[in-house]
């Protein structure tokens, strides 16, 4: 079966490039660094390295305190991360330095990109964060008899049921790891129903509760939160997608007629969207600036649409209250743990597939509100809007659920030592 998987991969190779230029007109950066992703590199191979996988701007925010423990446990050893999205790759370049790693693009999962990559890079280990089942990195990553670590592992059910269609193939890939880190008994079970063996897996925690909150965050939130103005009801809409702002901009509009100087942080979950989603809140007739913007700031501005990476959690600290998106759409939602971290109370709509575990913690601590729709969104924000007690309940429930949490840094950061001693 995986020469099957490599003769499409062959097949769709020369379109690869043009793929990338075409995404490229959206967003400019997926034309920076293409060769990266064949493997080319222009600096000297490396004698050694340890190499962490994450896939995008989520994973590559919840694998930092990992990266920042791993330079500073291996001082000596290059850290190279790999990113597949330039957002992910961006947001990575803004917590560390090129001093501290190296950061690339994965090479695509063809045999001679992959080869190239490994023998350039050498690796001690690789430590994937998630599940990035790559059939060809895994198969000559282990070639080479390098030890694989699969960290923050998670197999959601449409994943599971994919993979059990090809369970022979999935069972030999998986057992080239070394050892898989899951995140719930859930994801455990699961791996090994595929066909993991029972010593390679262990239940360490979701990394995503090793959230920690830089103090430039909280200065710059104070400060944006004074030039907003302290009097003003705040909220934030985060991480949205296309069709769910259109409910978000119904509810506003519901909030606006009860609170006139009610302020909306809108921040759309993918930067090529920035210009639609402003051009969308002037068409609703609202009083609309960006964030890039601020100095155009007034007290009639009704939305500020947040045009920029790396800020979200300045967005949600000096908001009163967090609606975190992909969750009034069939998304699957997004990272409720940040504005839990700030101790914000959280709204969120009913469709969290992707944090199943998560969204069900802070829901028996009745930690966050559920809604269903827009109605219920913007009832709900009246509600919080009028009850300061009832938001210091709820952000102080969702912190504790953060807090009782912590841990699974260390355990992977642990297994790490142990294999590579």
């Amino acid at each position: 079966m995986r020469y099957l998987y490599n003769l499409v991969w062959f097949l769709i190779l020369p379109f690869l490039p043009i793929r990338l230029l075409w995404r490229s007109r959206k967003n400019s950066a997926y034309r920076k660094n293409i060769l990266e992703r064949f493997a080319y590199f222009s600096f000297p191979a490396l004698k050694g390295a340890i190499w962490v996988h994450t896939v995008s701007v989520g994973e590559a925010l919840s694998a930092a305190p990992l990266v920042k423990a791993l330079i500073k446990h291996y001082p000596d050893t290059k850290i190279v991360v790999t990113t597949m999205t330039p957002t992910g790759r961006e947001r990575l370049q803004k917590i560390f330095t090129d001093n501290e790693i190296l950061l690339l693009y994965v090479p695509y999962d063809y045999p001679l990109a992959v080869k190239r990559f490994l023998h350039h890079l050498n690796p001690k280990i690789l430590v994937l964060i998630e599940t990035e089942i790559w059939p060809n990195i895994l198969h000559y990553t282990a070639k080479l008899n390098t030890p694989i670590i699969i960290g923050n592992a998670r197999l959601s059910a449409k994943s599971f049921a994919g993979y059990s269609k090809i369970r022979p193939f999935i069972k030999s890939i998986i057992n080239y790891t070394t050892m898989i880190l899951a995140q719930s008994k859930l994801d455990a079970e699961r791996f090994q129903t595929l066909g993991l063996e029972p010593q390679k897996i262990s239940i360490a925690g979701n990394i995503k509760f090793d959230i920690s909150i830089p103090n430039e965050v909280l200065l710059e939130s104070s400060n944006l939160h004074s030039t907003l103005g302290k009097a003003r009801p705040i909220w934030v809409a985060a991480s949205t997608h296309p069709l769910e702002e259109e409910k978000v901009l119904v509810a506003t509009k519901k909030v606006l007629e009860s609170i006139p100087n009610a302020l909306l942080i809108l921040v759309p979950r993918h930067p090529e969207r920035f210009d639609t989603v402003f051009d969308l809140c002037n068409q609703r007739g609202f009083k609309t600036i960006r964030y890039t913007k601020l100095q155009d700031y007034s007290s009639s501005i009704n939305i500020i649409v947040g045009d920029v990476m790396g800020k979200m959690l300045s967005f949600y600290a000096a908001s009163d209250i967090a609606f975190v998106g992909g969750s009034l759409i069939p998304w699957g939602g997004h990272n409720l743990l940040e504005p839990a971290a700030l101790a914000k109370p959280i709204l969120t709509g009913p469709n969290l597939n992707a944090f199943l575990e998560i969204s069900q913690l802070l829901a028996d601590a009745d930690a966050m509100i559920k809604v269903n729709n827009e109605e219920e969104l913007a009832q709900n924000l009246l509600k919080l809007f009028a009850n300061s007690e009832l938001r210091g309940k709820l952000g102080t429930a969702a912190l504790d659920v953060v807090e009782k949490h912590r841990g699974a840094t260390t355990k992977i950061l642990t297994t790490i030592e142990n294999i590579i001693k």
